[in-house]
């Protein structure tokens, strides 16, 4: 069970926010790769890519925790199968309505996914920073 202390350090959850924020930029913009931005867009072989994407995410939140709280490292499956669900269902919702870059709607769903995206780090970053305010 993950507990969570009435009080976290102030600079326990700056530094994890810090963190997340991070590791967001590296592995959704400088570590994916074009084979992984096309390919998880694609309406057939679209799962590998994917995959591929939400696992970097997965295991540079599993590296985060194995270096505050070893045992919470599994969150970093949690977190890539939520950014995998994430990302899907902005491809869809895409496809579905026919949005291009180029339209409104397109940066709208982009927006939505970057927000639950965030919001998913808002939660990992309390569990982290509540680990190494408890260390």
């Amino acid at each position: 069970m993950i507990e969570i202390p009435d009080q976290i350090s102030t600079l326990w959850i700056a530094a994890a926010l810090a963190a997340f924020l991070a590791k967001h930029y590296l592995a959704d913009f400088l570590l994916q790769t074009d084979w992984m931005a096309a390919g998880k867009e694609r309406p057939n072989g679209w799962l590998t890519p994917l995959a591929a994407h939400a696992g970097v995410h997965g295991a540079m939140t599993a590296l985060l925790f194995l270096m505050v709280s070893p045992p919470l490292a599994w969150l970093g499956i949690a977190d890539a199968l939520i950014h995998g669900v994430i990302d899907r269902l902005k491809s869809l919702a895409a496809r579905c309505l026919q949005v291009t870059p180029r339209q409104a709607g397109f940066w709208w769903l982009f927006g939505a996914d970057q927000s639950l995206h965030h919001l998913t780090h808002i939660g990992l970053a309390i569990l982290l920073a509540a680990a190494g305010s408890a260390a």
